[in-house]
């Protein structure tokens, strides 16, 4: 049995995991990382990009084709599920209809032959934990679906778990519980310190609750960072495009100046941009151009050219949705059309349809990135 030097530091570490099957399809291809002790990991990733496979590989539901797994320093690839220091949730969360909440999380315990006064005593202090302290004897069709969601999550942490596994668990809630619920999970992460590893197609979840964030794509890490990292300084287009909202350009590098670049899109808007990446371009690239709506200043009256992107425009339409309220302007000499969140004041609160107006943005703003091919 291998054991890993930073088996203090580390509660689990992935090298080399591909998992193929019929030998003509790679779910996971060649995917490495490592989660510190007690931290909150989320594999962010559109739905057929692999990152449930890696989660059943996590769990031991599949074993991987090549590559290792290791919990605490162990490898654990040949091991059996009910074997791992690991539990999973779902998002349909399997609760047991006809048992009480106290059953239902003692139950893990009583397959375990742990002894009576300790089920009780371990399970009165994870209600406590969750919030539900007066919950134990209420049936599991009395609860809220925020309830429920804590209900299992307590059902494996009472286990002591080295590491959680949670399938899209917020998945199956309603809106407004799930804004909720991202709070709360990021609060039982920190109160249990339990290393979470949840996955999810949700960029404003994992955003909100984690750590660390792994964008997948295509059965690989496109990137591994901090949520403020991911959001500020994407890598590659994917991950420009697939974190948070931006306009998108398909466009063509026309200069190097002593700012960047300046590239030229294909509507005919004309920008100064940075790389958005280690790669390097030149003057007849073509790249894709990013720029987010919130990075956009709008101004009614005159803007002072100290912004290198500056033009003026009208308000083609008005998108009202409270605080995420957006306007579409388009730029009358090349109809060009340009996404920009609407400032909460007073200043635009009647903005209307045909409106003139003057954007800007800083070079660094606005990101491009080589088109492959």
């Amino acid at each position: 049995m291998t054991v890993s030097s930073t088996s203090d530091v580390i509660d689990l570490e992935c090298r080399d995991i591909r998992k193929t099957f019929d030998q003509y399809f790679t779910a996971v291809d060649n995917v490495s990382f490592s989660i510190p002790k007690g931290s909150f990991f989320s594999i962010l990733g559109p739905s057929g990009c692999g990152k449930t496979t890696l989660l059943r590989m996590l769990a031991g539901f599949e074993k991987p084709s090549s590559g290792e797994i290791f919990i605490k320093g162990r490898s654990v690839t040949n091991t059996p599920p009910n074997k791992r220091p690991v539990n999973m949730v779902f998002q349909h969360l399997a609760l047991f209809p006809t048992m009480t909440v106290a059953e239902n999380i003692a139950y893990g315990l009583k397959r375990r032959r742990v002894g009576k006064s300790e089920i009780t005593e371990r399970v009165n202090g994870v209600l406590k934990r969750v919030g539900l302290p007066d919950s134990g004897y209420k049936q599991i069709d009395q609860l809220s679906g925020g309830q429920k969601q804590r209900i299992a999550i307590a059902r494996c942490l009472v286990l002591n778990p080295d590491v959680l596994l949670l399938d899209e668990p917020l998945g199956a809630l309603d809106l407004k519980l799930r804004e909720h619920m991202k709070i709360e999970l990021k609060q039982l992460q920190e109160e249990f310190g339990t290393t979470f590893v949840y996955i999810t197609h949700d960029q404003s979840e994992a955003l909100v609750m984690s750590d660390q964030v792994a964008v997948m794509n295509q059965g690989v890490f496109e990137q591994q960072a901090s949520p403020r990292e991911l959001y500020y300084n994407p890598n590659t287009a994917f991950v420009a495009g697939f974190v948070g909202e931006s306009n998108r350009w398909s466009a063509k590098v026309t200069s190097q100046t002593e700012h960047g670049l300046k590239v030229q899109t294909d509507t005919g808007l004309k920008f100064h941009a940075q790389t958005g990446s280690q790669q390097s371009l030149t003057v007849g690239d073509r790249v894709e151009v990013f720029v987010r709506p919130e990075a956009i200043s709008i101004s009614r009256g005159k803007i002072e050219a100290n912004q290198l992107n500056h033009f003026q425009c009208r308000v083609d339409n008005v998108l009202f949705d409270g605080a995420k309220s957006q306007i579409l302007v388009r730029d009358p000499s090349t109809n060009g059309e340009v996404t920009v969140s609407l400032p909460q004041t007073s200043e635009f609160a009647n903005l209307t349809k045909g409106e003139p107006l003057e954007l800007s943005w800083t070079a660094e703003q606005t990101r491009c990135y080589q088109v492959e091919g």
